[in-house]
């Protein structure tokens, strides 16, 4: 608990006010990152595979972009780094752990960039939704990675749907938005990898299903290159009897 507070308060000095409520959830992600990380290590190494893939026949490497990259756990940074001659990190938070890290690595060519990429703020003031319009005026840009951003951008706009009944966003805005990140991509003049987890189960000891849900609430992904399975909580983590799985896929 001490370590979370400390990340919570360092993070949140860092942190602009219009996102700061959101350094909770990061702290609380990356506290269970830290107690899942023998789960999770497959995951993050095949995110990480799926992105070495996508980039390594680009003739061009100036510049690359990480939408939602988080923990840099199921991100090659390092890589990254040395193949692009500027590497831009978006989040609405990034946490003080993660500046502090960057910092120590001397990666001299990675910007970080605060921003809600969801879409959320342009429906509720009645615009069209263009989140991923600023990536318009980066620079020689040649790879945009969106980094397991999409199912967020659905649970974080359903949540505030349900907190905000009266603030006048669609009942489809989930959906819409869904839809807007994958067309903001596909739209892109470069290349693109879409990491998103599609779909989730929970799952007993003896392997039977007891519920099950698509994250992309009826949206179709891309076709897929490759897919697995994320054990976001194995046994243990939130119930003895019972393990949460997301279905994973990669596309580029």
């Amino acid at each position: 608990m001490i370590a979370e507070a400390l990340q919570y308060l360092a993070t949140a000095a860092l942190t602009g006010s219009a996102h700061r409520h959101f350094v909770r959830y990061s702290v609380n992600l990356w506290s269970r990152a830290g107690r899942c990380s023998r789960a999770w290590a497959a995951h993050e190494a095949n995110c990480k595979n799926a992105i070495r893939t996508a980039m390594s026949d680009l003739s061009q490497r100036r510049t690359a972009v990480v939408l939602g990259s988080g923990l840099l756990r199921d991100v090659p940074i390092g890589e990254l780094a040395k193949t692009f001659d500027t590497v831009v990190l978006v989040d609405l938070v990034h946490l003080a752990s993660v500046r502090l890290w960057l910092k120590a690595k001397a990666y001299r060519n990675v910007r970080l960039i605060e921003r809600d990429l969801s879409g959320s703020d342009d429906v509720k003031a009645g615009r069209d939704p263009e989140p991923l319009g600023f990536l318009r005026s980066v620079p020689y840009l040649d790879f945009v990675v969106s980094a397991n951003l999409l199912s967020q951008i659905g649970r974080g706009v359903k949540r505030q749907f349900e907190a905000e009944a009266s603030s006048g966003m669609p009942a489809d805005t989930v959906g819409t938005l869904i839809s807007t990140h994958l067309q903001g991509l596909a739209d892109l003049p470069c290349r693109t990898c879409l990491l998103t987890d599609i779909s989730y189960a929970v799952i007993d000891r003896t392997g039977k299903v007891h519920e099950e849900a698509d994250l992309l609430h009826g949206i179709v992904p891309p076709t897929a290159k490759a897919g697995w399975d994320w054990p976001v909580a194995p046994l243990g983590e939130e119930s003895r009897d019972y393990q949460i799985v997301h279905n994973v896929i990669a596309s580029w």
